[in-house]
């Protein structure tokens, strides 16, 4: 049998080669012994997101807690997002919640995310105590779901309820609905089109209906896959206001202004904390990850706000969130996971737009106008990325080289250097580039924030060129 590895966010395979019936029995029956080691009368919230054979595989997990004594909520949704297993996970007072889904990857894929009983990410050293007792083979008699129910096992919650009920009485969704302004969302095909159609039923749909395949195309809300949406909103010429992109489980964000042009995770986290704490007068910390832009520093420096920085992965933001013992006001990375207070510790891609929208709504302004007020505290800014594939072995020489130490990227002056998690060398104007290795792949991420797009890729290119020499 399979040995069944979790990455930093679940457990990922290709649906009928390793993501099986069969495999999803074993990490559901490991996550029972985990649950009954750690929790005196467990529980689990357990639902799917829109991919393709995903109630069956939450039903066998179902079936596999249930039959461990281990009390159910199983969301009687057809799908839900993972924000929303997260959210009923808190409500419930369950021990843990489980999602199947893969995410932002490609549809050929699903997978299995363990939430912790705070509603956010479990830690590494639970998720390691659930993989460690993963069974090479599993021979255990189960019942159906409907037999659990009568057993008192199972109960059906309704999920999408219960967020679209905290979202109303979170934001002012009259205001939103009412401003005058049009809105677009871009579902994406996922998980988070049918709390959007209850919350904003008269807005702009697309790729808002139910396709297990996605339609062929990754669920990654990121500029390439969203042309067609982009197209949308630029053919519209300023009608729609702002388009709202989730991604396959919704817990990441992408946006577009009324120009449609992309507004980045960079400028999200900093309209954020210029909404709550200049406009709506909140306070507390922020966290960022290390491949943020330096503008957020810049910006809680000239608020009077905390920023830690944190290695790359949302499981850092989020422990920090619940263990610092410090108010905590909003954080997030740059691929598009953010959480915000007042919420639960998790990324939320629709809550994260939903935040913006009431920020335009509430203050008449359009987001190109809102972005604007941020340059004026800290400055235009943009970071752009390359993926380098390359050798592991030059890879690994680049790594080598970058822990010894690098004075120059051909006429780019080193000034000074940061390595919590990949290496960030700092040019003499305060521009940037960092360069952090893949995990998994033979690829190299190399970042740059500059004043502009144009100078981001020309720092990008100077580097790319002395990298690969």
């Amino acid at each position: 049998m399979s040995k069944i590895k979790f990455g930093t966010d679940g457990w990922r395979a290709i649906i009928a080669d390793d993501f099986t019936v069969e495999n999803v029995k074993r990490v559901a029956y490991a996550t029972a012994l985990w649950l009954k080691q750690n929790f005196e009368n467990p529980s689990a919230v357990v639902g799917c997101d829109p991919r393709f054979a995903g109630p069956m595989f939450a039903d066998v997990t179902t079936a596999v807690l249930a039959s461990q004594g281990i009390k159910v909520f199983r969301a009687e949704n057809t799908f839900v997002s993972t924000p929303m297993i997260s959210l009923g996970t808190v409500r419930k007072e369950a021990s843990a919640g489980i999602i199947i889904t893969a995410s932002h990857n490609p549809p050929a894929y699903n997978g299995y995310k363990i939430k912790a009983f705070y509603g956010g990410p479990a830690t590494p050293d639970d998720i390691e105590k659930v993989e460690s007792q993963i069974p090479d083979t599993l021979t255990v008699e189960l019942k159906s779901v409907t037999d659990y129910v009568t057993e008192g096992l199972v109960e059906y919650i309704n999920l999408e309820d219960m967020y679209v009920e905290h979202a109303e009485n979170s934001f002012d969704i009259p205001a939103i609905r009412d401003s005058g302004l049009q809105w677009a969302y871009d579902a994406m095909y996922g998980a988070g089109q049918n709390v959007m159609r209850r919350l904003f039923p008269d807005i702009t749909f697309l790729h808002s209906d139910y396709n297990p395949s996605f339609d062929g195309q990754a669920p990654e809300p990121i500029q390439r896959n969203l042309q067609e949406f982009e197209q949308l909103i630029k053919l519209s010429e300023g009608e729609i206001a702002s388009g709202l992109v989730t991604d396959g489980d919704a817990d990441r964000i992408g946006l577009y202004d009324g120009d449609g042009t992309f507004v980045d995770s960079h400028h999200i986290l900093l309209l954020l904390i210029h909404y709550m704490h200049k406009v709506k007068g909140e306070t507390g910390e922020v966290y960022s990850t290390f491949s943020c832009t330096s503008k957020i520093q810049k910006l809680c420096d000239a608020y009077g706000l905390n920023n830690t920085v944190t290695k790359i992965g949302f499981k850092y933001i989020c422990d920090l969130i619940v263990n610092s013992g410090k108010t905590f006001m909003v954080g997030g990375e740059e691929s598009g996971g953010i959480a915000v207070n007042g919420h639960i510790p998790e990324r939320d891609g629709v809550w994260i737009g939903l935040m913006i929208w009431e920020f335009m709504a509430k203050s008449g302004r359009s987001l190109k106008d809102l972005v604007q007020e941020i340059y004026d505290v800290v400055g235009k800014f943009a970071v752009e990325r390359y993926d380098l594939h390359v050798t592991e072995e030059k890879k690994q020489a680049i790594i080598s080289n970058c822990k010894s130490g690098i004075s120059s990227f051909g006429n780019l002056k080193v000034a000074r250097t940061e390595d919590l998690d990949g290496f960030k060398f700092f040019f003499e104007d305060e521009t940037w580039v960092m360069i952090r290795p893949s995990g998994t792949e033979p690829v190299l991420r190399v970042y740059a924030e500059a004043p502009t797009t144009a100078e981001s890729f020309k720092i990008l290119d100077t580097v790319k060129a002395e990298l690969l020499k």
